[in-house]
């Protein structure tokens, strides 16, 4: 597994690189078209331009969100309960960002509730944030982490990624039939071994 460092988790509103405009956008997917031997002014891809930058604005509408905002509303009232909170199956659509070739999978989030708890949508959002930007699983993987870790205060959380990366299955290697699981545990899901083993029983269940 990579062992390339977290990068810092980008919000919304932070200074980023300044964004080249739509027209600048539009050239650049004619030039790539051309690159690839075809002709961007034939019929057939004459609109590719537009439905190429429209489905980046979708694709990596991440970068637009805050992922603390949607973690920001929270409940004190979890009437006595104390065991973990988790959700399955989340799906998971994102873009490796070294050839930007998707990734697609799901995520497994799990939580053991301190003072505060979350709706779990917001949970799924945090997930689909982080997903809709460049990424690599590993960082993905403690994105999620990290943003409830530091908006909820928890006893601990847990988090598995398994997603099919087309970089390595449309190209490279073509192994078709390869899924990458990442895993990270902090709190009491890294110190007890018995609560981790049934957070992944209940995850893969």
């Amino acid at each position: 597994m990579s062992t390339t460092p977290a990068k810092p988790v980008l919000v919304a509103n932070e200074e980023a690189p300044q964004r080249p405009s739509r027209e600048q956008a539009l050239d650049a997917v004619r030039t790539l078209i051309a690159w690839a031997g075809d002709d961007p002014a034939r019929p057939g891809l004459i609109d590719t331009p537009k439905r190429v930058v429209d489905a980046y604005g979708e694709w990596f509408d991440g970068y637009d969100a805050d992922a603390g905002k949607e973690l920001s509303r929270t409940f004190e009232d979890v009437t006595g309960y104390d065991d973990m909170v988790i959700l399955r199956d989340i799906e998971i659509e994102s873009h490796c960002e070294h050839h930007m070739a998707p990734f697609l999978g799901k995520a497994y989030v799990a939580y053991l509730p301190g003072e505060k708890v979350v709706g779990i949508s917001k949970l799924a959002r945090v997930v689909e944030i982080f997903a809709r930007r460049l990424q690599n699983q590993e960082t993905l993987t403690n994105d999620i982490i990290e943003a409830i870790e530091s908006h909820l205060q928890p006893r601990g959380v847990a988090v598995l990624v398994d997603a099919a990366h087309q970089c390595m299955t449309t190209r490279g290697v073509h192994h078709r039939h390869v899924t990458t699981i990442t895993t990270r545990f902090t709190g009491a899901f890294k110190t007890d071994q018995a609560l981790a083993d049934r957070f992944l029983k209940l995850a893969k269940g």
